[in-house]
């Protein structure tokens, strides 16, 4: 990390830097690496000075040096446990914006309700974080009976998409239907996407003839959401059937604009995951992608649960989980997918 700080600090200081085309890209970078460094060295430092609170306690027993270790230990933690995220999240767009969409799947009201769940759950997790996310729904097609078919939520702040890449997947919701009038048990199923929302110089080779641009009215239930226009705006890909809508913007212009940033991001996600796949399957290990391969479960009946299937990770405060309380998931998830990768590095090299 201190070699990539000092090869970036030495392109910043070269004559040409500011005349140079992509030097906000190398400054960001810089800024992010030397951060990081400026971060572990604190780190460090404050290691070595509880090492020596630590051997002063043994010798001297004291209560007011007992409280201070205890105080600085558990900040200690929470530096630590900072800088570890930093360490999960350095792949490629980990630190941008985040695409987040919800699709509710077949199930009828059950699982159009579950989808209205889910958007409301990762809407409460960005207002948990206290201002270091800020969401914004982009787009809801609702039912006038109950739930959403669809969302997408632009979520703004520091590695908003490293954080919900992990929320990809099929989500599974086991109750009692508010909807049976025999009150039997059922099962549904939502399916949650995320991509990175692109720089501005990242170039997504969209054609104008690839394109069909529709115009509408947002209505329903929705308008809890977003504000409803008369200059919602839906394009679809027609290469790739990809469709993305935009409804909360002041004019038609604007919806269009940012419908096409979806759009892109959401292209590139789509070739990412593309090469991902080719990939697994050259290496033997790709896996299906289906309904029925949820990435968690969240049980109301016959018992109370929330369980990762990836991880392992369980919560029995289901009701905790579904106002926000997902970070667990999320880290452990990261964890183990820096395990893995570590894994495969191993054993390939």
């Amino acid at each position: 990390m201190r070699e990539r700080a000092s090869e970036l600090e030495q392109l910043a200081a070269e004559p040409d830097f500011w005349t140079r085309e992509g030097n906000q890209e190398i400054l960001k970078e810089l800024s992010g690496v030397t951060g990081r460094v400026e971060e572990w060295e604190r780190i460090v430092r404050e290691a070595d000075e509880l090492e020596l609170l630590e051997a002063m306690l043994r010798e001297q027993g004291d209560a007011e040096l007992q409280k201070e270790f205890e105080v600085r230990a558990g900040e200690f933690r929470g530096a630590l446990d900072r800088h570890q995220l930093l360490v999960l999240l350095n792949e490629e767009y980990d630190d941008a914006n985040a695409i987040l969409t919800v699709h509710a799947g077949s199930g009828g009201l059950d699982s159009q309700d579950w989808a209205e769940m889910l958007l409301r759950m990762y809407l409460r997790w960005t207002e948990r974080a206290r201002g270091k996310f800020k969401a914004t729904v982009l787009e809801v097609s609702s039912d006038a009976e109950a739930g959403i078919k669809s969302a997408t939520v632009m979520v703004e702040g520091n590695y908003a998409y490293g954080y919900l890449k992990a929320e990809k997947g099929v989500h599974r919701l086991v109750r009692i239907s508010p909807f049976d009038a025999a009150h039997r048990r059922h099962t549904s199923f939502a399916s949650i996407g995320a991509s990175p929302e692109l720089p501005d110089n990242v170039e997504i080779d969209v054609r104008p003839e690839d394109l069909r641009v529709d115009t509408f009215r947002a209505s329903g239930a929705g308008g809890q959401y977003v504000n409803r226009t008369d200059s919602a705006v839906r394009i679809t890909h027609i290469p790739t059937g990809v469709v993305v809508s935009c409804q909360n913007q002041r004019s038609q212009h604007m919806n269009r604009q940012v419908a096409l940033n979806v759009l892109k991001s959401k292209l590139y996600e789509r070739a990412m995951q593309e090469r991902n796949d080719e990939l697994a399957a050259l290496a033997g290990d790709k896996k299906e992608n289906a309904w029925g391969s949820q990435i968690r479960s969240y049980v109301l009946h016959p018992y109370m649960l929330a369980k990762d299937h990836r991880t392992g990770t369980e919560k029995g405060n289901v009701q905790a989980v579904l106002d926000g309380d997902i970070d667990d998931f999320i880290m452990n998830y990261l964890r183990s997918q820096k395990t893995q990768k570590a894994q495969k590095a191993r054993k390939n090299g």
